[in-house]
């Protein structure tokens, strides 16, 4: 795995993702927690075809800004970066746009892990 490797995932807003029916404000706008899970989405994405067989990775920090509403209709675009690789700790740039631009933008930190040994600590 390498810096660099980067990802950009998409979805179109819909009523479910509203603010107001996310739980995070009372407004008909893109929710932020929305946004954020689409910033996550995309550095998954990034670096899932780098990882070896029985690995994933794992979202631990998100820090980002959320600056412009995003109405019900609009598509938006969620892009990370690999900036920083520190053993199992990977680093990200990441930036989501709509139609008009930015709309956030932040950086996120996600850790490779053993899916069975992750898991085997629910029990």
């Amino acid at each position: 795995m390498e810096t660099g490797l980067t990802y950009t995932s998409e979805m179109t807003v819909q009523e479910c993702h509203l603010a107001m029916n996310v739980g995070s404000g009372d407004l008909p706008v893109l929710g932020t927690p929305v946004m954020l899970s689409l910033m996550e989405n995309a550095a998954m994405n990034a670096v899932k075809d780098a990882l070896n067989e029985g690995e994933t990775t794992v979202g631990s920090f998100i820090s980002s800004s959320h600056v412009r509403p995003t109405k019900q209709g609009d598509t938006i675009h969620a892009e990370a970066v690999l900036t920083a690789i520190e053993g199992r700790k990977l680093t990200f740039k990441v930036v989501a746009s709509d139609s008009k631009g930015v709309i956030g933008e932040g950086d996120h930190i996600r850790y490779i892990v053993n899916i069975e040994k992750f898991l085997s600590k629910l029990v």
